[in-house]
């Protein structure tokens, strides 16, 4: 539903590892002007889901290590990047 929402928001996003359908956590690529805003999905104090900032990256070559290393320590995570000039994601999001 994200990816459609994107898409029609302008901000086209594209699954670049399917994690565990069940177990699978997310990480989330913002490709931004400046580069890349990377967040993982996580839950607030009362329990809801929510995002968290891990880094920035300045290139493709910097995003791809941080994602690589995050996979290495999580073989079920998801991989999903949007085209996010404004740097927000295309859908209604929590930010801690």
């Amino acid at each position: 539903m994200a990816l459609r929402r994107g898409t029609a928001d302008g901000k086209p996003g594209a699954v670049l590892h399917h994690g565990d359908d069940d177990a699978g956590g997310i990480l989330l690529l913002l490709r931004s002007r400046g580069g890349f805003l990377i967040l993982s999905q996580t839950r607030d104090p009362n329990g809801k889901p929510a995002w968290l900032r891990v880094a920035e990256a300045a290139d493709q070559e910097k995003a791809d290590a941080i994602v690589n290393r995050a996979r290495r320590s999580d073989p079920d995570l998801w991989v999903i990047e949007f085209e996010a000039p404004d740097g927000l994601p295309p859908f209604e999001a929590k930010m801690l």
